[in-house]
């Protein structure tokens, strides 16, 4: 007997955001990292509530918790430190493009 896996791709928009627990799952963690990733500001997405079941999130909060998550697991970096290490990264990749616009 053969298994049959089916999987569905979803775009990420503003017009279909993510919910917190669907954005726990996709990093392997759960909802409290969801809202330590909110509170040290890795992550923004929406507030639709008070309750973490209620927040949403999207394509560029996927992609920061992903990197956060690789961070945690593959360098044993805290929360604080791996929100200051993206800050960094985005930073840099601004001057970078900055500075190909002023080349030109």
């Amino acid at each position: 007997m053969s298994s049959l896996t089916v999987l569905a791709t979803v775009s990420i928009n503003h017009d279909n955001p993510i919910a917190a627990q669907d954005l726990a799952r996709a990093c392997g963690a759960d909802i409290n990292w969801v809202v330590q990733l909110v509170e040290v500001g890795i992550v923004q997405g929406e507030r639709a509530g008070q309750q973490v079941g209620d927040w949403y999130f999207y394509s560029a909060d996927l992609q920061c918790a992903l990197e956060a998550r690789r961070l945690e697991r593959d360098f044993g970096v805290e929360l604080e430190a791996a929100a200051l290490i993206l800050d960094l990264q985005h930073e840099v990749r601004r001057l970078k493009a900055a500075l190909q616009v002023q080349r030109r």
